[in-house]
């Protein structure tokens, strides 16, 4: 079975910091771009950050420019989302994505597209 698994969210005070990982199997996901979006209570999914296969290009979203960092491991099939001074606005369910046809910028442009796969999310709380 091809699926993602999210993991790394909970609760966190506003200022702290979490890490988010998206571990790939069933297939290789060294040739797909690797987006994180994230969808809030009563708001559509927005998209957060993407990188490209290579992991040499990314995109954020403006809101957490700064803030944020993609990377991804292709030899352990796994994505991350180092998330830093977090905010409660930052509260979200969290999820990741994988698309081979798409490129990191595609993902950014396109946050409600069908993606090739998706994960079943994680979520982040961030308290004031």
């Amino acid at each position: 079975q091809v699926q993602l698994v999210e993991s790394g969210g909970g609760l966190v005070q506003a200022g702290g910091s979490r890490r988010l990982s998206c571990v790939g199997s069933g297939r290789s996901f060294s040739g797909y771009a690797m987006g994180w979006f994230r969808q809030a209570p009563g708001k559509e999914r927005e998209f957060v950050a993407a990188v490209n296969a290579g992991g040499h290009v990314t995109f954020y979203a403006d809101s957490v420019k700064g803030r944020f960092t993609i990377s991804r491991d292709n030899n352990e099939n796994t994505a991350y989302l180092q998330m830093n001074n977090l905010n409660p606005e930052d509260t979200a369910v969290y999820y990741c994505a994988a698309d081979r046809d798409r490129s990191a910028q595609g993902m950014a442009s396109s946050p409600q597209a069908p993606y090739d796969y998706w994960g079943q999310g994680t979520q982040v709380t961030v308290s004031s």
